[in-house]
Order: structure tokens, then sequence, then C-alpha cells
């Protein structure tokens, strides 16, 4: 299966009293890498998501998104030092009675001496919020795979149709290799007879001549080489396993057959075959950079 490195992937789900979201989405990238984005105070979980997500995906721009919201308790809670306050109470009121002045003060006036309270967070059951926090990543991972492998199979697809083409390019590069010598013989040979008239032609030099013109311009060993590329590309292509890197490598194989070829194009038939086998090449290049 082939896997495309530009993916989405959701999932949303009320566990143990919370509301938890987790988004993951990716674009191209030659490695994996990782960035997160959760509060601050779930920041020991992102190893682990970071982990859980390197499992399924090898490469690829990767951001993972992660949102809690507490729904069935209170995240914290807030006691009163009542001691304290009525000693703030007792001293505004001595203050008042020895300045002379209007004691006004009300339970809003005490909110502002924020030591008469204690705030005091709920404690988490870390075990219970990563499992939790697992279950809706790893829902979250199936989804973005989906989508991965999804847009994988239209790649595969094209790529497949591109390697088509390519193989019948190949067939027309080895009719015309074979043509080219034959005409090749005939132009040399009329050549000789204009320029010799009546002299008799040496049947063997020409052969001779033919046979050096066809070893140098021979394209035998590529036109297999490409083909056998070829077959081997198809065979990775269906391949359960992320095959990115290997297709990266057997197209620059592809290209540099096709360059040598064209090295050795002495006509403009073959030159233009070998230009549009360049050009298909190129645009596999393209699809196979968006391949895990």
């Amino acid at each position: 299966m082939v896997l495309s490195m530009t993916g989405y992937g959701r999932a949303e789900q009320e566990r143990s009293g919370r509301d938890i979201t987790v988004e993951i989405k990716s674009v191209n990238s030659r490695y994996f890498e990782y960035t997160s984005r959760m509060p601050r105070s779930f920041a020991f979980l992102d190893d682990k998501l970071k982990k859980l997500v390197n499992a399924t995906i090898s490469r690829g721009k990767t951001e993972l998104a992660l949102t809690v919201v507490n729904i069935g308790a209170p995240e914290a809670s807030i006691s009163v030092n009542l001691d304290l306050a009525k000693g703030y109470l007792d001293a505004i009121g001595e203050m008042s009675s020895a300045l002379g002045v209007e004691n006004d003060v009300t339970a809003g006036t005490l909110t502002r001496f924020s030591d008469i309270f204690t705030t005091r967070k709920a404690e988490t059951d870390e075990e219970q919020l990563w499992a939790d926090v697992k279950a809706v990543a790893e829902a979250a991972v199936e989804n973005f795979v989906a989508m991965r492998a999804a847009e994988g199979e239209k790649l595969r697809a094209d790529i497949l149709s591109r390697l088509v083409y390519l193989e019948q390019a190949v067939g027309e590069i080895e009719q015309t290799s074979a043509e080219r010598v034959q005409k090749y013989t005939e132009k040399l040979y009329a050549k000789l007879k204009a320029l010799l008239e009546d002299t008799n032609i040496d049947e063997a030099r020409i052969l001779t001549e033919a046979a050096i013109f066809a070893d140098k311009t021979a394209v035998d060993e590529e036109t297999v080489r490409l083909r056998s590329h070829i077959r081997q590309y198809r065979d990775i292509l269906e391949k359960n396993e992320p095959v990115g890197r290997k297709l990266d490598f057997l197209t620059q194989e592809l290209n540099r057959e096709a360059n040598t070829i064209g090295s050795k194009a002495n006509d403009v038939e073959m030159a233009r075959i070998v230009v549009d086998i360049k050009s298909e090449i190129e645009k596999i290049r393209e699809q196979i950079q968006n391949i895990e």
C-alpha cells in the first residue's frame, strides 16, 4: 500500500469526564519531523504521542494538536483562610475607628487580599489520562492513515500509467536503434558510390564501418536496464511498507539510462523519444516526492 505524505486525521471523544480532541496533519519532508500544540499541563504526554505517531508514520512533517476540556469535575478547588480574612476585617475596622473614616468593607473588598485564598489543582491520574488520550490519538492516526492511503492510491495509479508509456517509448527506441544501422549503411554506400563513381566499392569496408557505428551507438544495455527498472518500480509499488526512498533511488537510475541513450542518439527521432522519456521520468519524480 502506497501512502502519501500529505494527510489529515481528527478524532474527538468524551472520556473520564474530559472532552479530548486530537488532530494530526502532515506535509512532505525527507524525514519524520514532529511538532505539537497542547496545554502546558499535558506536556508530559508529548513524547508518548510522538512515539505513537512515529510507529505508523516514517516520513513527513507532522503536526499534532491536543485539546482537553474538563467537563465532569472542577479542575481546581479554592479554599478560604477565614482566620486571615477576619484578621484583615479587624485591622480595617481598627483603622477606621482610629482615623475617623467610614468602614465600608464588603466581602468584595476582602477578595483583593489574594493571600486569604488557596487554590489547589485537582489531582490527575496520569495513567488514566494517558490511556484516554492514547485511545483518541489512535483513532486520529487511523483516520490520518486512511486519508494518506487514499491519496497514495491516486499517486500509485498515476505512476503506473506513466510506466506504461515509458515501456512503449523504450520499444520505440529499440526499433529506431535497429533501423538506424541499416540506414547508416545505405547512406554510407550511397556516399561512397557518388564519390568513387565507377570504381568498385569495398563491401567489407562498408560492413566494418557499419559495425563500428553500431557499436558506438548501441543502446541495447540501456534499454534492457530501463525495462528492468520499470519492473522493479511495479514490484515496489505493491509492497506494504514505506517505498518513497526506494522509488527515489530507482528514479535516478531511470534518468541515468535515459541520459546515456540521449548521448548516443544521433538522429532527430531518437532524440525526440529521449526527451519524452525524460519528461515522463521528471513527472514521476515529482509524484514520488509525495510518497512516504
